[in-house]
């Protein structure tokens, strides 16, 4: 299933916050902790996130830097995700199974939303598969 979420954070600024590891729990809030072998996203890289009663073990399986898009896999599961420049903002993308899109949606609403701006859902937010 597909999810599109649009914000008003510069691309850039949402990418870096992907791309570095530790940050993932600052927008997306069921994430307690993050253990990583590295600090930055790239192929290869292993952890474990925390958020429920057991961390759950990921692999980073691809990296675009240039593109902003990056694939991994926890508990064998493949997560797409994707950030793109447009007017006024960005536009992720994340790619995944259906019922973790109320999840996905809600941390990825955090990580393209100026901090503390408390803004509801646009026309062009959505879910789709």
């Amino acid at each position: 299933m597909r999810l599109s979420v649009r914000g008003t954070r510069p691309a850039a600024a949402v990418w870096a916050d992907y791309a570095q590891i530790t940050r993932w729990p600052v927008w997306a809030p069921h994430l307690t902790s993050v253990e990583a072998d590295a600090d930055r996203i790239a192929v290869g890289v292993t952890g474990r996130v925390h958020g429920g009663p057991v961390p759950l073990p990921f692999r980073v399986t691809a990296v675009d830097e240039d593109a902003m898009t990056w694939t991994w896999r926890v508990l064998g599961i493949e997560l797409v995700h994707a950030v793109r420049a447009v007017p006024g903002g960005c536009l992720t993308t994340f790619h995944g199974p259906a019922p973790y899109l109320p999840v996905a949606w809600f941390a990825l609403r955090r990580l393209v939303s100026p901090r503390g701006s408390g803004r509801r859902q646009q026309a062009g937010d959505r879910g789709d598969g």
